[in-house]
């Protein structure tokens, strides 16, 4: 069994208690920009800060270190209108015939149905995978441990990371997702856990008029 190596905590940097408190305010108020946006405009947006962003996104924590996400960025047209059209049939029997009203019912504010243009429009679209088992270098597989927790966190540190470089993104959850694996050619052992669409808002971008919760709704605290 491998013995437990230690370093010193490196670059960690204390703030001053005014500075703490203003970085904290200044970050609250940059994140209540960001709005989930489906107008994409087709503007091009370079690699190097996607690449930048996906790195961020990999200093996330997860369980026991095993890092258990892949990133497949898609920017290929054809491979972005194949995945149009397959998500746009699974939406399609999603929205006519799987859904449960009262699901619809709390999708209707948002104006949403089974037309995805933003999957075809949007300069890049990264298509998040969670890995269940790992392949060791000697070939063996190992099973992964809290792996929804873990793609979760690195996907919101790359959605705020895409915030903070001036880009706007979408959350789509197309279901079942599964025709990722074969149209991205990923292994079964990987699942699709959602794809994240990245580019600049269109000019005239409209989102629907939301609330969040206040403080009050959506923490507690014993003192």
């Amino acid at each position: 069994m491998a013995q437990p190596s230690f370093t010193t905590l490196p670059e960690y940097r204390e703030l001053p208690l005014e500075e703490m408190q203003r970085a904290a305010e200044e970050f609250l108020t940059t994140m209540r920009r960001r709005r989930t946006v489906r107008d994409f405009s087709s503007r091009g947006v370079p690699r190097d800060v996607i690449e930048n962003c996906l790195l961020a996104a990999g200093t996330a924590p997860s369980g026991a270190n095993q890092q258990p996400w892949h990133f497949v960025v898609v920017g290929n047209p054809d491979l972005k209108r194949e995945i149009r059209q397959a998500a746009e049939e699974e939406e399609r029997a999603f929205y006519d015939h799987r859904a449960p009203q009262h699901w619809l019912d709390s999708l209707e504010h948002l104006g949403t149905d089974h037309n995805k243009p933003f999957l075809e429009v949007a300069p890049w679209l990264i298509v998040i995978f969670a890995e269940s088992v790992g392949v060791k270098p000697d070939g063996t597989t190992a099973k992964k441990y809290y792996v929804n927790e873990s793609v979760g966190i690195a996907t919101g540190v790359l959605i705020t990371a895409l915030h903070l470089a001036g880009l706007v993104t979408l959350t789509h959850t197309p279901s079942p997702m599964r025709f990722l694996n074969k149209t991205l050619d990923r292994p079964d052992r990987e699942r699709p856990f959602l794809i994240l669409v990245v580019g600049y808002p269109e000019a005239e971008a409209k989102v629907p008029v939301i609330k969040k919760k206040p403080l009050r709704d959506i923490a507690t605290f014993l003192e």
